[in-house]
C-alpha cells in the first residue's frame, strides 16, 4: 500500500508541552485526524448478530468459544484476540490468538475460495495471555505473550511445522508486532505503562532465530534507536536498561504498510505512526485532543486496507471499530450491540480485501468462555 504523507505533521501543541516543549525531527505542528462523516455512510440498526453496520455490508458468526467450529471437531478457544489472514491457495485462513494464562495458544480457521469453513485446528498451546501479535512476509504468524518477560512464538499457520519460541525477540510484556520488509527489522509494542517501542533486527531476514533488539529513543527532539544490552531480561526489565527510551502508555496494536509503522497506546487513546524513512515520530489520532465527542476511545488492535483506511479496535469505548481515513477523518465502521463487558479484538482482511474478521473476546456473557468470533463482507474500498 502506497501511503503518501497518510496524517502528515500530526503532532498537537498539547503534545509538545507533554515532551517537554520538543517536537520529535521533521514533524509539523497541525491537528491529527477529526471526527467527520464515513466514506461508508451512518451505520443501520443492529442486524441479527447484533452488530451495525453500512449500507450493503453483513454479518455472520464463524466461531464460538467452547463450541465447536461449524464443519470441523475444533473448538474454538476462550478469549479470543490479536488475528491475521493468509493466502491458502484460492482460499484462506484466519488465525487467532487465546488471552489465556497457562492455558493460551493459537487457533485457526481455514476457508475455500467461495468463504466457506472447511477445517479449525490448533497451532500453538499451553502458553501465557496470548494477546496481539503479527503476520510476517514469510507466511508465519507471530504470537506474543503480554505477561512480565513474555515471549514471541513463531506459529504455522497451516498447523504442519512446530511453533517456535523466538528468545531473540526479547523478554517483556509483549503485545503486537509488525513487519517491516524494507528495513527488514520487526516492530514490537509493549504493553506497560511506562512501556516502550521496539524492533528487532534480525541477524537473517526471514530467520528469527538470532539478532538485535533495539529500542526507541527520543533526545533533543531527536528520534533514534539503541540496544538493547539484555533483551532477556535478567538484569532488569528491558524498558528500564536504555536511558533515553522512549516511554508510552500501554502499547497495543501494530500495523505497517508503506514505510510506516502505526501504533496505538490505550493509556492515553492515541495512535502513533513511526516514519521509517524519515525516522520521524507524529501522532495520527488524540482522543484527548477532541475531548469529550472522541469518536475513538479504548484503542486496541489495528490493520489497515488496500484504500490506506486504517481500522482500529475498541477495548471498550462504544465496541466500535473505527476507520481513520487517508484524508484524517475518524469514523466508526461497526457497532457491536450488548456487549459493554466485551473488547473488539483481531481485525484482519481477506487477502482480497472483501472480508473482515474480528472477535468479541467476551462476548454477551463478559466471560473468557463467552468469545464470538465475526466475519463483515461487503463493498469495501479499494
Amino acid at each position: 500500500m502506497e501511503r503518501r504523507n497518510f496524517l502528515r505533521g500530526a503532532v498537537i501543541a498539547g503534545s509538545a508541552a507533554a515532551f517537554g516543549g520538543s517536537l520529535w525531527r521533521g514533524a509539523a505542528v497541525a491537528d491529527p485526524a477529526q471526527p467527520g462523516p464515513s466514506p461508508y455512510g451512518p451505520l443501520n440498526p443492529a442486524d441479527g448478530n447484533g452488530i451495525r453496520l453500512p449500507e450493503r455490508f453483513s454479518s455472520r458468526v464463524i466461531a464460538r468459544s467452547s463450541r465447536p467450529v461449524p464443519g470441523t471437531s475444533y473448538t474454538w478457544h476462550p478469549a479470543p484476540d490479536g488475528g491475521a489472514c493468509f493466502a491458502d491457495g484460492g482460499g484462506w485462513i484466519y488465525v487467532s490468538n487465546s488471552e489465556i494464562g497457562s492455558t493460551g495458544g493459537v487457533g485457526a480457521v481455514r476457508f475455500d475460495p467461495a468463504g466457506n469453513i472447511t477445517d479449525a485446528y490448533r497451532t500453538l498451546s499451553g502458553t501465557n495471555r496470548n494477546c496481539a501479535g503479527g503476520a510476517t512476509p514469510w507466511n508465519s504468524w507471530l504470537s506474543c505473550e503480554e505477561v512480565t518477560r513474555g515471549y514471541v512464538f513463531e506459529t504455522d499457520p497451516w498447523g504442519v511445522q512446530d511453533a517456535v519460541r523466538r528468545d531473540a525477540m526479547g523478554r517483556f510484556t509483549h503485545e503486537a508486532a509488525a513487519a517491516d520488509p524494507v528495513r527488514k527489522v520487526i516492530y514490537l509494542t509493549e504493553d506497560e505503562r511506562d512501556g516502550c517501542f521496539y524492533r528487532f533486527v534480525p541477524d537473517i531476514w526471514g530467520d528469527l532465530s538470532s539478532g538485535t533488539l533495539e529500542v526507541l529513543t527520543e533526545a533533543g527532539g531527536t528520534i533514534g534507536w539503541a540496544t538493547v544490552p539484555d533483551p532477556g531480561g535478567a538484569s532488569g526489565a528491558t524498558r528500564d536498561q536504555v536511558a533515553a527510551a522512549k516511554r508510552f502508555d500501554g502499547g497495543e496494536g501494530c500495523h505497517y504498510a508503506g514505510n510506516t509503522c502505526w501504533f496505538t497506546t490505550k493509556g492515553d487513546n492515541r495512535v502513533w505512526q513511526y516514519n521509517a524513512e524519515s525516522t520521524t515520530l507524529e501522532l495520527a489520532y488524540d482522543a484527548g485532543a477532541i475531548g469529550s465527542g472522541a469518536p475513538l476511545t479504548g484503542v486496541d488492535n489495528i490493520t489497515g486496507s488496500s484504500s490506506g483506511d486504517l481500522f482500529v479496535a475498541e477495548d471498550g469505548g462504544n465496541m466500535e471499530i473505527v476507520l481513520i481515513t487517508p484524508d484524517e477523518i475518524v469514523a466508526p465502521f461497526l457497532r457491536i450491540e450488548g456487549q459493554s463487558r466485551s473488547e473488539i479484538c483481531g481485525p484482519a482482511f481477506s487477502p482480497d480485501g472483501t472480508r473482515l474478521y474480528f472477535s468479541s473476546q467476551r462476548g454477551t456473557t463478559g466471560r473468557s468462555s463467552g468469545g464470538i468470533t465475526y466475519e463483515v463482507t461487503g463493498p469495501f474500498r479499494s
